[in-house]
């Protein structure tokens, strides 16, 4: 694969809880809806896919807290790694 089409694993956190209507927009991703009021959003995407990701956020109007490109998770649940 030429490079910015290799998936790789990203998290991206944004500020506020996102409603249930947002997350189909999300499918696909891992969402968890942290109680300080942040949303953690993770998942396997290529660099369009990253993209387009960060522009349904801004549609969506919640703010961008921070985007990381993280190791894949051991498992398939979003639980299996989860940053201490």
């Amino acid at each position: 694969m030429t490079p910015g089409h290799t998936p790789a694993w990203y998290e991206i956190c944004v500020s506020g809880i996102l409603e249930d209507r947002w997350l189909r927009r999300l499918e696909g991703l891992l969402v968890h809806r942290q109680p300080e009021g942040v949303s953690v959003i993770r998942g396997e995407v290529d660099q369009a896919g990253l993209h387009g990701l960060l522009t349904t956020i801004r549609d969506i109007g919640v703010e961008l807290i921070s985007v990381q490109k993280i190791d894949p998770p051991a498992g398939s649940g979003f639980e299996d790694h989860k940053k201490e």
